[in-house]
């Protein structure tokens, strides 16, 4: 199979973000569900992963389309077409608006996991992984400088998801 990699190096002085790769990866996953997608991060705000304001993507919402999706609206979509999605982060004050949109869902393919060591950054799916130094965070997806990794194909997303579940999956 061929592996594609795309490395973003992100932030205010570069002007690249990060925003069209996660968004493609996350509607990917919304209109194809892999059977397991992993968000390990530290820090977590629920930050707008999909901007739809001037309706580019009505036909992948229906008939009532929003104007922007959120990330934890991502990811429970994603787990209610069929995912199951393990969210793993630290228990920190600052997740907790994020967590708690997530819990409300109250969608059984949603594991959430708090972990006050995790300091991993890696959003994965069946065939693809977004890793590298960026939280996702307004401050880590547009300000901060960033290192991130986007590959599709290969082996990495596989051995990611096994070592993640490794670690985390058991008592979820």
């Amino acid at each position: 199979m061929t592996t594609l990699t795309r490395t973003l190096r992100i932030g205010a002085r570069t002007g690249l973000r990060v925003d069209s790769m996660l968004s493609a990866a996350l509607m990917a996953e919304m209109i194809s569900p892999s059977s397991e997608v992993w968000l390990v991060s530290p820090w977590i705000t629920d930050v707008q992963v999909l901007d739809n304001s001037h309706g580019a993507y009505d036909a992948l919402f229906g008939d009532v389309p929003p104007s922007g999706w959120r990330l934890s609206d991502s990811l429970v979509r994603i787990a209610s077409a069929g995912a199951q999605v393990y969210v793993i982060t630290r228990p920190d004050s600052h997740n907790g608006a994020f967590l708690r949109r997530l819990e409300s869902a109250e969608q059984g393919n949603l594991r959430i996991r708090r972990d006050p060591d995790v300091h991993e950054k890696t959003l994965c799916g069946q065939e693809w992984i977004l890793t590298g130094s960026m939280n996702y965070t307004v401050r880590g997806m547009a300000k901060n400088d960033e290192s991130v990794t986007y590959k599709v194909g290969g082996p990495d997303a596989a051995q990611a998801r096994l070592d993640l579940a490794q670690r985390w999956r058991s008592g979820s």
